[in-house]
């Protein structure tokens, strides 16, 4: 297990470059089941969550090829779901990563039938798979949960197509849902469905392979079932995450990092909860600029929502560039009930927030002080980079396991701005 050191309180300046999405190729890569046929991806970030997923494909049966080229010289990932694949996604890998559950809709309505371990990920609270098992059962699908494992079956002759009106905004439930009903019978409506930049990136790279969907972005999604897609080529597009996690790590270490690879897409829901804080995000040339407008930055009241709200992954980051903000802030989070468990670790370092349920009171201190703090989760790792990069003196974070998920190579890239910045062995 590795532990991050940083002695924190540097003025960081250069340039650091996102690549794919992490959410986004969760998302996609799974649309490659669908098909027997090839489909390439390109840009595909290197974080664990991406090298697990591949390995449960590579369990599953499917044929994985790297360092293709295409005319661009981008190197790409060919995927290919053709011949002796197993219907069984084992506990071994889904127990690790939450985005498994996105091959429960693709297979079945490929194979018409598959077992999906219940899934893992970080332990930010109850996510249920209640909505993903109501949208197969609305294709006809008959479903149940047998020790442990999600077990549909398709309908003799395949899924038919219905109406699935998700009681509440659902991106996962959208997503199963989408890969399942472009093979189904006729037409399939989803009502409420989530409009997230990943699924519309879902819903471009099926239409890509052939299948037949309106509404793409907005909340109803109408798709008419096809007999059969084919292959496609899709660039994985920017990390949006990573993007709002390196804006605040350059507003919060004296704006001296620009931001390469990225868009001002990529600040859906943010930019005017950033610019309220005193921070403005410009692109010029293709870089992002990240730009203090207001002498002292401000205090920040924001509540996390499915987009175009505020998203609930870029929530710990603010939080701790608002510790040091003069004045109170208050986050609330309404999409996870257990994610703020990086607030004890920020008080450990020195910030006063007063958490009451999921509200939290932040009042800015004028400095943090380094400590020894536990990374809970992905964006709580985060948090705890921003806060030991900020902080006086020495921070070891530990678990920082959770980090490598969705963050590539982030102490090296933190090491090229200047930061003092270390991954050790514990």
């Amino acid at each position: 297990m590795f532990k991050y050191i940083i002695e924190g309180g540097y003025n960081l300046s250069g340039n650091i470059r996102i690549y794919g999405s992490k959410n986004t190729s969760l998302t996609v890569l799974p649309v490659a089941i669908l098909t027997d046929e090839p489909v390439n991806f390109t840009n595909l970030p290197h974080v664990q969550d991406v090298v697990l997923m591949l390995a449960m494909f590579a369990d599953i049966g499917a044929d994985i090829s790297l360092n293709k080229y295409y005319p661009d010289k981008t190197p790409s990932l060919s995927l290919c779901f053709k011949n002796n694949i197993k219907n069984i996604a084992s506990y071994e890998f889904v127990s690790k990563m939450r985005a498994s559950i996105l091959l429960l809709g693709p297979m079945l309505a490929r194979f018409g039938y598959t077992e999906i371990s219940l899934p893992g990920g970080c332990a930010i609270g109850a996510r249920p798979v209640d909505l993903h098992i109501m949208a197969m059962r609305q294709l006809g699908a008959n479903v149940f949960i047998d020790n442990g494992y999600i077990k549909a079956t398709a309908p003799k002759g395949g899924l038919v197509g219905g109406v699935i009106d998700f009681p509440k905004i659902t991106v996962g439930g959208t997503e199963n849902a989408l890969m399942a009903c472009v093979l189904a019978k006729g037409l399939t409506v989803i009502k409420n469905a989530a409009i997230e930049p990943e699924i519309v990136h879902l819903c471009n790279i099926l239409l890509k392979m052939g299948a037949k969907i309106e509404g793409v972005g907005t909340n109803e999604l109408r798709i008419m079932g096809v007999d059969k897609l084919h292959g496609a080529n899709y660039h994985i597009p920017s990390d949006r995450i990573q993007t709002f996690t390196y804006a605040i790590i350059s507003a919060a270490t004296g704006f001296g990092i620009d931001v390469i690879g990225s868009t001002m897409d990529d600040f859906i829901g943010t930019l005017d909860i950033l610019y309220n804080a005193g921070i403005s995000i410009q692109e010029e040339n293709s870089v992002i600029k990240v730009i203090k407008i207001e002498k002292n930055l401000k205090p920040i009241n924001v509540t996390t929502a499915v987009i175009p709200g505020f998203p609930t992954d870029c929530q710990a980051q603010l939080m701790a560039l608002m510790s040091v903000v003069k004045g109170d802030s208050y986050i609330s989070e309404d999409i996870f009930e257990n994610r703020m468990m990086h607030v004890p670790e920020l008080n450990r370092m020195g910030a006063n927030i007063d958490l009451r349920g999921s509200c939290a009171k932040v009042s800015g201190v004028e400095n943090l002080s380094g400590a020894q703090v536990i990374a809970t989760d992905l964006r709580a790792s985060a948090s705890l980079v921003i806060a030991g990069l900020m902080a006086k003196g020495v921070t070891e974070i530990h678990r920082v396991y959770h980090i490598d998920r969705g963050y590539d190579f982030l102490p090296a890239k933190l090491e090229s701005c200047g930061a003092k910045i270390s991954k050790v062995f514990e």
